[in-house]
């Protein structure tokens, strides 16, 4: 019978890429359908042209798209090159201060609640079993087989920005012109409460404070920008 439980994260295997994924979709996602909504709000205020719209918002999801992709990219690829860093300082300082290095493992053993000579037998333990993965893990939290992808970050942002940013597309290009604007903002402020209950759901955090922000944030915006619009419609009118 298995000791583990229902649910919990025992199999690490690529928990890291995995909720690294998961990350970059959930914000890429609110962003498309935040950025995405204000810009077709704007416009429709300012204009019933479904040209205009349809234009405005097509530029807005293809730009968001390419930068939130290209910022993840970055992001990531920065937090890659520092684990990679610390993983080849962490090899050659075992190569050449093998004894310091146990030491250092002990002491940090201990400092997890482990008695000196518990500590000790453990930090021996592991070092004759993998003495770098033991000091990643223990030293620096890495997991050297695990490390952050860049290029799953970039993709899935790009991807859920835009399946984010086709709810406001849809929302203002088909009802009626009188409903375009409210249909808008009923279907943006479910979507981001969904979204914040999702993103909470992946971080443990309290549903209902993330949902909550979500909700104001995105109606603070969307309100700014149809106000905006309303005033350059009738000022170029």
């Amino acid at each position: 019978m298995s000791a583990t439980h229902p649910g919990e994260p025992h199999d690490s295997g690529r928990r890291a890429q995995r909720l690294n994924w998961l990350r970059a979709g959930v914000l890429g996602a609110n962003d498309g359908i935040v950025s995405v909504a204000a810009v077709v709000v704007g416009v429709a205020s300012a204009t019933t042209g479904t040209g205009a719209i349809v234009t405005a918002g097509t530029a807005a999801v293809v730009g968001g798209a390419l930068s939130m992709a290209l910022g993840e990219y970055v992001s990531v690829s920065s937090q890659r090159d520092s684990e990679r860093a610390m993983i080849v300082k962490e090899t050659s300082e075992l190569a050449d201060f093998p004894d310091e290095e146990l030491d250092e493992l002990t002491e940090l053993l201990s400092r997890r609640g482990l008695q000196p000579q518990t500590a000790a037998q453990v930090a021996r333990e592991l070092t004759e079993h993998d003495a770098l993965e033991a000091h990643l893990a223990v030293e620096l939290g890495i997991d050297a087989d695990d490390l952050v992808n860049p290029w799953h970050a970039a993709i899935s942002s790009a991807i859920a920005f835009t399946l984010g940013a086709a709810l406001p597309m849809a929302a203002i290009v088909l009802p009626p012109e009188p409903w375009r604007v409210p249909a808008t903002f009923i279907a943006v402020l479910i979507a981001l409460a969904l979204t914040g209950v999702t993103s909470a759901t992946i971080g443990g955090a309290p549903r209902a404070r993330a949902a909550l922000r979500l909700v104001i944030g995105g109606a603070l915006a969307l309100t700014a920008t149809s106000l905006i619009g309303n005033l350059l419609g009738t000022t170029v009118g």
